[in-house]
């Protein structure tokens, strides 16, 4: 099994990535892998609540939008929950 929180670098630029389970933090890997213009949609939080967040990808920087509460399983991983 692969570690979702690194993506998948290797068919990077990707338009858009959605994330269905919640992270401590953004993963930078998968903002890394985001084609300019694109977007990454995943909870961030911790283990009781997250919002959802969608990052869109400009030139020289990383906007950030929160869409709302919400709460997902943990994403295990590298750059996620650790065990």
């Amino acid at each position: 099994m692969g570690d979702g929180t690194i993506g998948w670098p290797e068919h990077a630029p990707f338009d858009a990535i959605m994330v269905t389970a919640g992270a401590p933090d953004l993963p930078r890997p998968l903002l890394e892998q985001l084609a300019v213009g694109g977007r990454l949609v995943i909870p961030v939080g911790d283990e009781q609540a997250q919002v959802l967040v969608q990052v869109t990808r400009h030139a020289l920087k990383f906007e950030e939008e929160q869409l709302g509460d919400c709460r997902f399983v943990k994403l295990w991983g590298k750059f996620g929950w650790q065990e």
